[in-house]
C-alpha cells in the first residue's frame, strides 16, 4: 500500500492517511475483506506516531470504510457498496461545481457544458 506523507502539505498526517486510504478504497486499489497493516507496521512504515496512525483508522472506521476486530486487525469494510457509491457521488459533484463555476467564468452556456461532458463521456480516447 502506496501512502506518502508530505510534510509540506498543511493537511494533519492523519488526514492524508485518510484521503489516501479512501481513494485507495474508491478506486479498488484495496479490496472488500483486504486486511490492512496493523496500526504500528503502517506507522513504522511511515515513520510517524502510532498514535496518529491509530485517529486515521479510527476515522476511516467511523466514516464506515474499514472494519477492525479485535485481535484479529483491520480490513476495508464489506457490503459498503452504496457507502462507496455516495462518496464517489459527492467527490463528482464537487468537480461539477468547479467546471460550472469555470464556465460561467468563461461564459459558456448550460447547452455548451451539456454537449463537452456529453463527447468527453462518448469519447474513447481515454
Amino acid at each position: 500500500m502506496d501512502i506518502i506523507i508530505s510534510n509540506a502539505s498543511d493537511k494533519p498526517i492523519y488526514e492524508q492517511i485518510v484521503s489516501q486510504m479512501k481513494a485507495l478504497i474508491l478506486s479498488g486499489g484495496l479490496d472488500e475483506g483486504q486486511q490492512l497493516p496493523s496500526i504500528r507496521t503502517l506507522a513504522s512504515d511511515l515513520r510517524i506516531s502510532v498514535i496518529t496512525t491509530k485517529r486515521a483508522y479510527a476515522e476511516l472506521e467511523a466514516q464506515g470504510f474499514i472494519e477492525t476486530v479485535q485481535g484479529k486487525g483491520s480490513f476495508v469494510a464489506g457490503g459498503n457498496k452504496e457507502l462507496l457509491r455516495e462518496e464517489r457521488l459527492r467527490a463528482i459533484e464537487g468537480l461539477l461545481v468547479q467546471a460550472a463555476d469555470e464556465a460561467r467564468a468563461a461564459n459558456v452556456t448550460v447547452q455548451e457544458l451539456h454537449d463537452m461532458l456529453a463527447l468527453i463521456a462518448e469519447s474513447d480516447d481515454r
